[in-house]
């Protein structure tokens, strides 16, 4: 009986574990639904907001444009009427001059018709003088009416037309961008950000990628990529700081952005790389991933370091060169198992590394693959992955090669994979440089 009821209570006890993980279950589907229908709502309430601001803004502009123009024709109208009444104005006041004159020139003529005989022939006299001065045969010329100005205006019918099939076309709504953020990768002191289109039938000519702090309310969105590629390293993030992705596209032949993508959460864990300050013949940039030979002389220059081993198998470490010098084949960009005091090159045993002139070099010896010659602009990367671990005893050591990598070093469109025996098992690694002459300026990320 006993053994009954322990079985009926075990089945109790595996019933109510599953009911709360159902409910569990259940309520976070409900919290998913509840982001979901605010994220519809809330999108839905500022692209209403949106809308209605845009139109509101076009129909003031719209109608500033067309009081702008009427006041323009407008004014074009009272030049032409003012420029075209004068010259009649001034004919009108002389004809009413020549009326006045010819009245007071009747007047007189008819008073010295009645005059008596004593005076007409004085008055006669004096009438028919001021006749011939006034000169009644000469008349001033009064303008044809297809001389004068017609004033009229003529106003294209089809603006409305074309207004109104551009309004019918203007703007647009939709349900989801184009662009989604597909991937989020954190990398020493950055993330790598990948996007993808989700709307097959867009055209993409470029993409745009903005990111910001977390829950600043002050922060505001910065452009980090312009461009056709579709993922970008954001750098110079702090570790253990959210940061929100957004991306939008361009499509073929328009100059509008479409919608941004839902915003994405991404932060990283891993200390950026650092080069070690203090090492002679280098300048370190204030975030101290740049480092620059300054050094002209050729007296012996040390190898610059990582400031810690900083870089783990699994991970992509780059470096951009941003200013070269002159060539040496002694020059080296690498990552070792030690920062040793003292050496001038990464060419020595538990390093590897490549030469300025694209040499590889693996354990101090130079391979038979070389790789294009570094410059201006190039980029070198490393990319590691543990292959073996063979057992580490006294008897392993004295021999060396107990711990194997598979290392990848990429420049320009080539690259080499081989694999690296350390004597050692490690974690994580040095990087390092050198460089014979000054000049040359490099980037580590």
């Amino acid at each position: 009986m006993s053994v009954e009821v322990d079985l009926l209570l075990q089945e109790a006890k595996e019933s109510i574990e599953a009911a709360q993980n159902y409910r569990s279950e259940l309520q976070q589907r409900l919290h998913g639904l509840n982001q979901a229908r605010k994220q519809v709502r809330g999108s839905s309430g500022q692209a209403r907001e949106v809308l209605r601001r845009h139109f509101t803004e076009l129909q003031a502009a719209a109608t500033r444009l067309l009081t702008e123009r009427l006041g323009a024709l407008l004014a074009e109208v009272d030049t032409i009427e003012a420029d075209s009444v004068k010259p009649l104005d001034d004919c009108q006041s002389l004809i009413e001059h020549g009326v006045g004159q010819a009245d007071e020139l009747l007047r007189e003529g008819e008073a010295a018709l009645r005059c008596g005989l004593g005076e007409k022939e004085d008055k006669l006299g004096s009438f028919t003088k001021k006749a011939m001065h006034i000169q009644l045969d000469s008349l001033p010329e009064v303008p044809a009416l297809v001389d004068v100005p017609s004033v009229s205006a003529q106003l294209d019918d089809s603006l409305l037309g074309l207004l109104r099939d551009r309004v019918s076309r203007h703007g647009s709504v939709s349900s989801h961008p184009p662009v989604q953020i597909e991937e989020l990768q954190e990398r020493p002191g950055s993330i790598l950000v990948r996007w993808c289109k989700v709307d097959e039938d867009f055209a993409a000519a470029d993409y745009r990628l903005q990111y910001r702090r977390s829950g600043s309310g002050g922060s505001q969105y910065e452009d980090a990529y312009i461009g056709r590629d579709s993922e970008f390293l954001v750098l110079h993030l702090d570790p253990h700081t959210d940061y929100l992705f957004r991306v939008c596209a361009r499509g073929e032949g328009r100059t509008e952005w479409s919608p941004w993508s839902i915003p994405q959460t991404g932060y990283t864990t891993l200390a950026p790389h650092e080069w070690c300050p203090g090492t002679e013949g280098y300048i370190l940039s204030s975030r101290r991933n740049i480092a620059m030979r300054n050094d002209s002389s050729q007296s012996r220059c040390p190898v610059l370091y990582s400031k810690a081993p900083t870089y783990f198998c699994g991970q992509t470490l780059t470096f951009k060169i941003s200013a070269a010098g002159q060539m040496d084949r002694r020059d080296s960009l690498g990552v070792c198992v030690d920062s040793q005091k003292g050496a001038e090159s990464l060419q020595r045993d538990q390093a590897v590394c490549i030469s300025t002139n694209g040499a590889v070099f693996v354990n101090g010896k130079e391979m038979t693959n070389q790789l294009p010659a570094i410059t201006v602009g190039s980029a070198v990367t490393f990319d590691m992955e543990v292959v073996n671990l063979f057992p580490i005893s006294n008897n392993n050591l004295s021999e060396g090669g107990n711990f194997k990598l598979r290392v990848t070093i990429g420049s320009g469109n080539r690259e080499v994979v081989f694999d690296w025996l350390v004597d050692q098992a490690v974690d994580c690694l040095y990087f390092g440089c050198s460089f014979v002459h000054s000049g040359w300026k490099v980037l580590v990320f």
